[in-house]
């Protein structure tokens, strides 16, 4: 088992610090998210506002720290439901086998045919904007890549010899499922749920900055990156800081994702 990476201690870190800012917003963040001050309007970056102010008025880094609960709340539960989708229907796929595997992967390859954006977009639509409309359509074009990833293990694992004797001894398949293949697929789970989290997170994010994402009052990184795109010219510090948020988050659980992968799931690496 390999070390810890220092990019992967340091992404850590920055992502335990990132999520208490977003939990503890109320105490972090200087400014309410929701304050204006119109005689305050477009301030550069200075000591009283370290991100300075929108067009509003509103504290630039208040509302980053607020944007982070939204964008990291979308990214984290969206994917934790599209993974225990993904993961009963690939596992149940997988260990059955024969017809029922193929017509569930047939499923499977027809929803991971069609376009993500283009369904996102469409789901967003027909259910609306705010973070229901978005948590469900993100799962729905998400749990195809788990179902597949957890259905090629548990078709490996199935074939070990202590699922073999299992077997034999008249375990039934609940069992099997649970106790002799779910702990072997733990590794694999987790460092899958490092990687979509970010998909998650860009994918709100660019709905939100082409205006299908969090409503007003709310806010989340793209819808800040989107406010800040329409003042870029002569205010790119509006635009700037939200994306260097999404940047440096991904960044850091791609890292992050790198490191578990090396230390859960070595044949992976």
């Amino acid at each position: 088992m390999s070390r810890w990476s220092w990019q992967s201690r340091l992404s850590g870190s920055f992502l335990i610090l990132v999520a208490l800012a977003a939990v503890f917003a109320p105490w972090v963040a200087p400014y309410s998210f929701e304050t204006q001050n119109t005689f305050n309007a477009l301030a550069l970056p200075d000591p009283h506002h370290w991100m300075g102010t929108d067009r509003l008025g509103r504290d630039l880094f208040s509302r980053v720290i607020y944007g982070a609960r939204v964008s990291l709340s979308v990214g984290v539960f969206t994917t934790l439901f599209a993974m225990w989708i993904g993961t009963v229907y690939g596992a149940v796929s997988g260990y059955v086998g024969g017809r029922v595997d193929n017509v569930m992967m047939r499923i499977v390859d027809v929803v991971f045919a069609l376009p993500d954006l283009l369904m996102i977009i469409l789901i967003t639509v027909l259910l609306g904007r705010g973070a229901w409309g978005i948590f469900l359509a993100l799962t729905l074009v998400s749990w195809v890549t788990v179902a597949r990833l957890v259905r090629g293990e548990v078709l490996r694992i199935k074939e070990y010899t202590y699922v073999e004797a299992a077997r034999a001894l008249g375990a039934s398949h609940r069992r099997i499922l649970l106790r002799e293949i779910a702990p072997n697929l733990l590794g694999l789970l987790i460092v899958t749920l490092s990687f979509r989290i970010p998909v998650a997170i860009l994918a709100e994010s660019t709905l939100s900055f082409i205006g299908l994402g969090i409503s007003p009052p709310f806010s989340s990184w793209g819808t800040l990156a989107n406010d800040g795109w329409k003042a870029i010219k002569f205010y790119p510090h509006l635009i700037f800081f939200p994306s260097l948020a999404i940047f440096l988050t991904i960044l850091s659980f791609n890292f992050l994702g790198e490191g578990l992968r090396d230390r859960l799931d070595p044949k992976g690496g």
